[in-house]
């Protein structure tokens, strides 16, 4: 997704996930509907400063990225960040047998702190990595014994036994750097080609055709398929090493929006092909060739060139292609089973969303070496798993609950391991259920005092727990498929060396509950109140996103930033509207078509809410988002002058027409008259921008390439033109995330000045 993952640019922590482990105190407030409590605490220690929040050791504890067990289950690996940096990650790997770390490859050691293409920058900005630093990605050969590690822009190859191997050094970087399934051959793509050579010494070379024009690409994922549906690379490689099925895309027929990187030592501008909602999208084909290039052969992907090449997979014995192809408005999937020997298609299957919604495209599916696939559906209006064999479906998971991520399969004893919503939709469980029981009570496997993510090994034999909770960071463990803890990961135990426990005593614990809208839909809030002084009001900084595909209000860690503004003496409210996840389709449907309606109201029920609390004072709320969440403040304002005291607008979407097509088309279809060019026009925050009478904080990264900064300048002008007073801090040589050690406590104390000079001050009163 595109705008919904950066809804806190500094970083508001969101890690989530669970197993037994004794309870520290400070355990959050039971569920809540009724007003919370305003109680104050006694509680003394040091207070959290915005510098603190941004420094090195990072407050959340250690944060492992890339968890991987290797084939043959032996070894560990993970990315660890480090004290003194916590952008930086190096490569460590964990002996089961011995029961010891290893730093496998220190990333400022071997790495040459080379600057990173442009085209790797964007590559990681759009999989929201791009302010990390070192070893970001590396993949396992099939021996176990190495791994493929890509540092600075090249490739080494790391043994299990400490070694290190160049495999390439050009200036040109090596994108998408990948081992073959057997492990024999490693690939990339350098200048716009899918290249690949052997592990045991043969040159890389290219394998795709030296295209004549700059707008071809083979073996990447276009924009939108990175930004909007999730697929971060243009080639898989089939079982056996044998084909590989490679993407080709023409930008050509792609507008160009002119992005300036403005720096403080000069400026540099490109020329980015930006598909913007109603524009046409980058041609897109794909083929099936040998290992270097040879017997290639296109897929038939149908008559309609305008769809998205959505997911693409080979069958466990090699056999069969499987392409998952998107109507233009992602209404209907098509699973399409290919001939990787001719390239000839059919289609075995099709989903359809229900009427007046969409296709909420995951990568929640496995095929099985039985040939029958695991498919989660919405299809009885929640996302619940079913097996499709022999052309029949069965459904596995049933109830007004949701299935959040297929965790893996174990195909010898008929095991289904899921993360899903069963028990409270605010923290996600993993559960298993057994394939010749289908509809039968899942079986939960970790702590419902947590809320959990998960992942597994290919066999689904171990479990790799990610949790955390309202008052503990993230911890993550290795468990059997029982769910029993085999060894942390990373206990990140708030012990006398874990950089949080001295803001402990501080830590103020959130409230949740729900309120109803007038129509009867049920909302969930969370609430974190400052220590407070019996007879005084307390100000209000409300956050929100409140776009799709997105659940904000979660029982999980939130980070130290929220506590930061607590300890402020700001009450900070967060409620979850119509049109966010993980609700069902009936909860999605009110944005169809309609973008900024019902999300405005739902939430100003959750503002009228806090200005009925006694100690909240009605008059400081103070409404801040950024992305979608930044179009929100500008829609509340103009919607309800007056109604709040102030408004903080990130990096806002201000004319859904300026927006990609992937995203925007299927919430709000095509901007044509004759399609849905009324809605487009409503849901627009330009047009109505002379309505905003109330304090405004415009900010936007000026190198955006995602909302990019012609939302803001088109918003800025309109304002200007119309005499309407607001404030702005731009940030040169920043894209749509706007964070750093210095940059982060700039962001904020901007956002705070501004709120003390518009008579929202921190504090009670």
């Amino acid at each position: 997704m595109p705008i919904k993952h950066l809804v806190a640019t500094a970083s508001f922590a969101a890690c989530t996930a669970a197993l037994p482990f004794p309870a520290f105190a400070g355990e959050s407030a039971p569920y809540m509907t009724e007003k919370p409590s305003s109680v104050p605490s006694t509680t003394t220690g040091d207070t959290l400063t915005l510098q603190r929040v941004f420094a090195s050791p990072a407050l959340d504890g250690k944060s492992p990225r890339g968890v991987k067990l290797s084939p043959d289950g032996r070894w560990l690996t993970l990315l660890r960040n480090r004290d003194d940096d916590r952008e930086r990650y190096d490569l460590w790997a964990f002996d089961r047998e011995s029961g010891q770390w290893t730093m496998l490859v220190d990333s400022e050691q071997l790495g040459t702190g080379r600057a990173l293409s442009e085209a790797e920058k964007m590559q990681r900005e759009r999989k929201r990595i791009g302010n990390l630093k070192g070893i970001v990605a590396y993949d396992w050969a099939k021996d176990s014994r190495n791994l493929l590690v890509p540092l600075d822009g090249d490739l080494f190859l790391a043994g299990i036994d400490g070694s290190v191997a160049r495999l390439t050094d050009s200036e040109a970087d090596e994108l998408n750097a990948s081992l073959s399934p057997e492990g024999a051959y490693i690939s990339f793509v350098s200048d716009r080609r899918l290249w690949t050579g052997t592990v045991s010494g043969a040159a890389p070379k290219a394998i795709t055709p030296q295209e004549t024009a700059d707008t071809v690409h083979w073996g990447e994922a276009e924009f939108v398929a990175q930004e909007e549906l999730g697929r971060h690379t243009g080639y898989w490689w089939s079982p056996h090493d044998k084909r590989i099925a490679v993407q080709r895309f023409d930008e050509s027929p792609v507008g160009v929006v002119t992005r300036a990187a403005i720096g403080a030592e000069g400026t540099r501008t490109y020329d980015q092909r930006y598909p913007a909602a109603g524009t046409p999208n980058a041609l897109v084909q794909l083929f099936v060739m040998d290992p270097y290039g040879t017997n290639r052969v296109e897929v038939d992907l149908g008559a309609d060139r305008d769809i998205y090449l959505a997911r693409v997979d080979w069958a466990p014995d090699g056999k069969t292609l499987y392409v998952q192809r998107f109507d233009r408005l992602q209404t209907r999937l098509d699973m399409l089973k290919v001939d990787p020997a001719t390239g000839k298609s059919e289609v075995l299957f099709s989903e359809k969303a229900a009427p007046q919604h969409w296709i909420n495209l995951t990568d929640d599916y496995k095929w099985l070496d039985d040939g029958s696939l695991i498919w989660r559906s919405e299809r009885d209006g929640y996302g619940h798993l079913y097996r499709y064999a022999a052309g029949k479906w069965t459904q596995l998971t049933q109830g007004e609950w949701v299935v959040t991520g297929l965790d893996g399969v174990d195909q010898t004893s008929g095991t289904v391991f899921f993360t899903g919503t069963k028990d409270d939709v605010l923290a996600p469980q993993v559960y298993s259920v057994l394939l010749d029981r289908p509809g039968a009570e899942p079986v939960r496997l970790t702590d419902a005092k947590f809320s959990n993510r998960a992942s597994m090994d290919g066999k689904g034999r171990s479990l790799i727990v990610t949790r955390s909770a309202t008052d503990r960071p993230a911890q993550s463990y290795l468990a059997d498929s029982e769910g029993q803890r085999i060894t942390w990961i990373e206990q990140n135990a708030l012990d006398d060396d874990h950089p949080y426990t001295r803001y402990l005593a501080r830590h103020r614990a959130p409230q949740f509950g729900t309120i109803k809208t007038t129509d009867g839909a049920t909302l969930h809030w969370k609430m974190i109140v400052p220590e407070m002084e019996p007879g005084k009001r307390y100000p209000v900084f409300f956050s929100h996103y409140g776009g799709p595909h997105s659940q904000t209000v979660t029982r999980g860690w939130g980070g130290a930033l929220e506590q930061a503004i607590v300890d402020k003496g700001y009450i900070w409210f967060q409620i979850d509207n119509r049109g966010s996840a993980n609700r069902g389709v009936a909860f999605e449907k009110p944005i169809w078509r309609a973008m900024g309606g019902v999300e405005v109201q739902d939430q100003k029920a959750g503002a009228q809410f806090l200005k009925n609390l006694d100690y909240v004072d009605p008059d400081r709320i103070a409404t801040y988002g950024w992305s979608y969440g930044g179009y929100m403040t500008l829609k509340m304002l103009e919607a309800d002058q007056g109604f709040y005291a102030a408004g903080i607008a990130g990096a806002p979407v201000t004319k859904w027409e300026l927006y990609d097509t992937a995203y925007t088309e299927r919430y709000m279809g095509l901007p044509a008259p004759e399609f849905d060019a009324l809605a487009y026009q409503k849901s627009d925050a330009l047009q109505d921008a002379t309505k905003i009478a109330d304090p405004l904080l415009l900010i936007h990264g000026m190198s955006d390439d995602n909302v990019v900064f012609e939302n803001s300048s088109a918003l800025i002008a309109e304002l200007q033109a119309n005499a309407v007073p607001f404030d702005m801090m731009l940030y040169p040589g920043y894209t749509h995330r706007v964070s750093g050690p210095k940059i982060g406590v700039h962001l904020w104390n901007t956002i705070f000045d501004f709120l003390e000079k518009n008579r929202v001050p921190a504090g009670g009163q």
